[in-house]
C-alpha cells in the first residue's frame, strides 16, 4: 500500500505545492508527540509475563475497548473546541475568515498538542485563503470571458447579416488595420445600405448599444458620427497579438506612421475600414483559448480542494491514534465548514463553461467540447519500453561490429586514404551528434518528471502528444541502431570490392531517408512531435517575425551547440552536389571561396537567431535584460568570427584576438549561465551561493555542476592550442569536442528548466495566461 505522503507528492500541483497543507511537518510533529508519549510511559514489569492471565482477559479487553469509544463519543466535542473569527483583508472589504482551536481537556503532552493544533490551524487559514484568492481571480476571468464572447457573438451577427442583405453572397474587402494591437473596425457605407430602412438602423444601433454596455471601445461613441444617410459610422478596437510575420510588419509600420495613418481630425473621402472576418476569426480562437485555460484553472482548484481535505483527514487520524483521542471529529466539522470545501462556485462556474463551450465552439456537441476541455493523456506502453531494450541491445552489437571492421580495413591509421574521413565522416557525425543530443533530452525529459518539473506547462505542450522520455530514448536507440547499421554495411561493401563511387553514395540516401521521415506528412513516427520540431525551426530562422515562446529560444540555444553539425551539414552537400563523392577531389569544397564564406554564415546563424530573439522580446515586453543577453551572443558570433579567421590565418595577430574575444565571450556566458539562466551564485542566499530553493536535495550536486560548466565552457581551448598529429586524429578530436558541447548543452537544460519552474511556483503560476482580443474602455484609457 502506498503511503499517503508519497501519494499526495505525486498527484499535487507542483506550482502551487507551498499552499497545500504541510502534510510532512505536521507528520513530523506526530511522531515527535509519540516519542514524548513513550517517555512519560512508566516502564513494564518484567515479573507480569504470561503468569496469572485468565481466559476471560480477552472479553474484558473488548469491554473496556467498547466502553472507552462510547465515552469518548458522548464526549468528543470537549476534548477540544474550534472557534473562527472574522477580520478585514489589508486593502479589501472582504472579510477574513480565521480559525483556532482551544484545548478543552487536558493532554499529557499539552505543550506539544498545542503546538500542533496551532500548526493545524495556520495551515487551514493558509489552504482557506489561498483557494479564496484563487477562486476570486477565476470567478472575475470568467466575468470578463463572458462580456467577450458576447461581444464576439454580436460581431459574428452584424457580418452574417451583412452577409444576408447581399444576394450574390460577396464580402466587403479584407482590409487589415493600422495596428493590430489596436485594429478599427468600420462599418462600411455601401449604396445597398443606402436604402436601409429605419428599422435596420435602429437595430445596429441596439447591437452598439450592447456592445458599449460590454465595454467595447467605439471612436467618437460619445457623439456617434453618421454617414450621409443617418447611418452611425462605427469603431470598435480589438487586440489580435503579432505573432506572425504579417501582424509583426503591421505593427511596426504602425507604430511608424500611426499619427498619419490614425489621424482622428482627417475624414476619409473613401470607404472607412471594414469588418475584417479574419480578425474575427483570430479573436474567436483567443477567446476559445482562454476558456479551456480557464475551464483547466478551476480543475486544478477543485483537485486542490480535494487533495487538502484529504490531508487533514489522514493527519487528524494520525493524530487520534498517537493521543488516544477522539478529536478528528470536531476539527473535521470545522474543516467542512470552511471556504475551500463548503464553496461551490468552482463546480458551478466548470458546468457554466461546459455548456458555453458546448454552446459556441464544438456546435452543441458535447463529446467534441470534452476533447478540447479535458484532453486525454497517453498511457506509458510497454511496447515502447521493449523496442528502446531492443534497439539499445541492436544498436551495441553493431557498433561492437563496426569497430572490429574498422580495425581490420584500417580506416583510422595514419596511412589510410582519406576519402571515408572527408565523404563519410561528416555524414555520420551528424547522425551521431542529432543522437547524443536526443538521448540528453531524454534524459533531461526523465529528471524533469521525477523531479516533478512540469515541462509541459512551461513549453506549452499538449499533454495528449507531448513526448515522453521512453519515446525520446526509442527515436534515439532507433536512430543509431539504423546508422550504425548502414555504417557496417558501407564498410562490408568496400572490403568486398564494390565502386566506391556507389559505396559512397550511402550516407546521403540514408540522410534523404531522415529527412522525408522528418516531413512526412503521414500519422507515423510521432508526426505531432514532427512538425512541431519543424514549426519551431521556423519560428527561429524568421525569429524577428515570430512572437517568442519559451519553447523558441530553449531550442535556438540547442542550435548554439549544434554549430559542428550545422557544419558538417555543410560539408555534406557540398560534396555530394559538387559530385566529389564521384571524383573523391576535395578541394573545390575545401578551397573553395563560396564555401569558406558559408563557413561564417553558418557559424554566425545561431547566435544571429537567438540574438532577434532578444531583440523581439525587448520590443514586446520593453526589457532591458532582453537587450544584455542579446550582448551575450553577439560577443559569442566574434568569437567564432575571430577562430575561424584564425584557422586560416594562423599567426600572433590573430591568435591575441581569438584569445581575447573567446575570453571575454565565456565570461559573459559563464555569468549569464548561473546567475540569470541557473538563478545560482547568490551570496545571499542561506544555500551559499546557490539559491534560496532547489530542487536536487544534495547541494553538492549544484556546486559540481557549476565547477562541470565551467570546465566545459573552455573546451574552446583545444582549438587554438591544436595538439593534433594527423587528419584523422583532427576529425576525431573535433567530434569529441562537439560531443562535450552537446552534454554541456544536456546539462544546462535541466537547471535552466529547474529555475523556470520554480519562478513559477514563486508566483503560483500553475495557468498560461491567455491574452484576450477585445479591449475595455478603461484599459483603453
Amino acid at each position: 500500500m502506498v503511503k499517503f505522503s508519497k501519494e499526495l507528492e505525486a498527484q499535487l500541483i507542483p506550482e502551487w505545492k507551498d499552499a497545500f497543507v504541510n502534510y510532512w511537518l505536521l507528520k513530523k510533529h506526530v511522531k515527535k508527540i509519540k516519542l514524548s508519549r513513550k517517555q512519560r510511559l512508566p516502564p513494564p514489569d518484567p515479573s507480569h509475563g504470561f503468569i496469572g492471565r485468565s481466559i476471560f482477559d480477552p472479553i474484558r479487553f473488548a469491554a473496556t475497548k467498547l466502553s472507552s469509544a462510547v465515552w469518548s463519543n458522548n464526549t468528543n466535542t470537549e476534548i477540544i473546541q474550534v472557534r473562527s473569527s472574522k477580520s478585514m483583508e489589508d486593502g479589501s472589504d472582504e472579510e477574513e475568515v480565521l480559525y483556532q482551536t482551544e484545548l478543552v481537556q487536558l493532554f499529557s503532552e499539552e505543550d506539544e498538542v498545542k503546538v500542533f493544533f496551532e500548526m493545524l490551524d495556520d495551515e487551514l487559514n493558509k489552504v482557506n485563503q489561498f483557494y479564496k484568492t484563487k477562486e476570486s481571480e477565476f470567478l472575475e476571468r470568467g466575468e470578463i470571458l463572458d462580456k467577450q464572447l458576447q461581444i464576439l457573438v454580436d460581431l459574428k451577427q452584424i457580418l452574417s447579416e451583412r452577409r444576408r442583405r447581399k444576394p450574390n453572397g460577396a464580402l466587403s474587402p479584407r482590409s487589415w488595420s493600422s495596428s493590430p494591437r489596436n485594429s478599427d473596425f468600420s462599418s462600411p457605407e455601401s449604396p445597398a445600405e443606402m436604402n436601409d430602412s429605419s428599422t435596420e438602423v435602429s437595430q445596429t444601433d441596439e447591437v452598439i448599444a450592447a456592445l458599449e454596455r460590454n465595454g467595447v471601445n467605439f471612436i467618437n461613441s460619445a457623439t456617434r458620427a453618421k454617414t450621409k444617410k443617418g447611418k452611425p459610422k462605427m469603431a470598435m478596437r480589438i487586440d489580435i497579438p503579432a505573432t506572425t510575420p504579417t501582424r509583426t510588419i503591421s505593427a511596426v509600420t504602425s507604430m511608424l506612421w500611426e499619427d498619419l495613418v490614425n489621424n482622428p481630425k482627417k475624414e476619409p473621402n473613401g470607404p472607412s475600414d471594414f469588418i475584417n472576418r479574419k480578425k474575427i476569426q483570430c479573436a474567436e480562437k483567443m477567446i476559445r483559448s482562454a476558456f479551456v485555460e480557464l475551464y483547466r484553472g478551476l480543475g486544478l482548484l477543485r483537485t486542490y480542494s480535494t487533495l487538502n481535505m484529504v490531508a487533514f483527514t489522514k493527519i487528524l487520524k494520525k493524530f487520534d491514534k498517537v493521543a488516544n483521542q477522539q478529536t478528528s471529529a470536531s476539527y473535521l466539522k470545522a474543516v467542512k465548514r470552511s471556504h475551500f470545501i463548503s464553496s461551490d462556485k468552482v463546480v458551478r462556474l466548470m458546468d457554466e463553461v461546459e455548456s458555453i463551450f458546448t454552446k459556441h465552439f464544438a456546435n452543441n456537441d458535447r463529446k467534441k467540447a470534452m476533447k478540447f476541455l479535458r484532453p486525454q493523456q497517453q498511457k506509458d506502453s510497454h511496447m515502447v519500453t521493449f523496442f528502446v531494450g531492443l534497439f539499445t541491445g541492436c544498436f551495441v552489437s553493431l557498433f561492437s561490429v563496426y569497430i572490429i571492421l574498422a580495425h581490420m580495413s584500417g580506416i583510422f591509421s595514419p596511412s589510410a586514404e582519406t576519402s571515408y574521413m572527408e565523404t563519410v565522416y561528416p555524414v555520420f557525425s551528424v547522425f551521431a551528434l542529432l543522437s547524443l543530443h536526443l538521448f540528453c533530452y531524454g534524459c533531461n525529459l526523465f529528471m524533469w518528471k521525477n523531479t516533478r518539473i512540469n515541462y509541459n506547462f512551461i513549453f506549452e505542450f499538449a499533454p495528449s502528444t507531448a513526448l515522453k522520455y521512453r519515446d525520446a530514448f526509442l527515436i534515439c536507440t532507433t536512430f543509431m541502431t539504423s546508422v550504425v547499421g548502414a555504417m557496417v554495411i558501407h564498410l562490408l561493401l568496400r572490403a568486398g570490392g564494390f565502386s566506391p563511387t556507389h559505396v559512397d553514395t550511402i550516407p546521403g540516401i540514408l540522410l534523404l531517408i531522415f529527412i522525408a521521415l522528418l516531413v512526412c506528412p503521414f500519422d507515423i513516427f510521432y508526426r505531432p512531435t514532427r512538425y512541431c520540431f519543424l514549426r519551431i525551426l521556423r519560428n527561429i530562422i524568421c525569429s524577428p517575425f515570430y512572437k517568442v515562446l519559451m519553447v523558441d529560444f530553449f531550442m535556438a540555444d540547442q542550435l548554439t551547440s549544434q554549430i559542428p553539425l550545422l557544419r558538417h551539414l555543410e560539408s555534406t552537400a557540398c560534396y555530394f552536389l559538387a559530385g566529389s563523392f564521384k571524383t573523391h577531389q576535395y578541394s573545390t569544397c575545401k578551397n573553395g571561396k563560396l564555401y569558406r564564406q558559408l563557413a561564417y554564415v553558418i557559424s554566425f546563424s545561431p547566435y544571429y537567431w537567438r540574438a532577434m530573439q532578444c531583440a523581439r522580446r525587448w520590443f514586446d515586453e520593453s526589457d532591458l535584460n532582453h537587450l544584455a543577453n542579446m550582448g551575450k551572443y553577439v560577443s559569442a558570433m566574434v568569437a567564432a568570427g575571430a577562430r575561424l579567421t584564425y584557422a586560416t590565418q594562423s599567426n600572433d595577430l590573430w591568435f591575441s584576438v581569438v584569445l581575447v574575444t573567446s575570453i571575454v565571450a565565456t565570461i559573459y556566458q559563464l555569468y549569464w549561465d548561473f546567475v540569470k539562466d541557473w538563478g545560482v551564485l547568490n551570496p545571499k542566499s542561506k544555500n551559499p551561493w546557490l539559491r534560496d530553493d532547489l530542487i536536487l536535495k544534495k547541494r553538492s550536486i549544484y556546486y559540481l555542476s557549476i565547477a562541470l560548466n565551467v570546465v566545459l565552457r573552455v573546451a574552446w581551448i583545444e582549438s587554438i592550442m591544436r595538439f593534433r598529429i594527423n587528419p584523422v586524429q583532427t576529425h576525431l578530436v573535433d567530434f569529441f569536442l562537439a560531443s562535450l558541447e552537446v552534454i554541456r548543452r544536456g546539462h544546462w537544460n535541466f537547471y535552466r528548466l529547474e529555475n523556470e519552474h520554480l519562478n513559477n511556483v514563486g508566483k503560483f503560476r500553475a495557468v498560461k495566461a491567455v491574452p484576450l482580443p477585445f479591449r475595455e474602455t478603461d484599459s483603453d484609457g
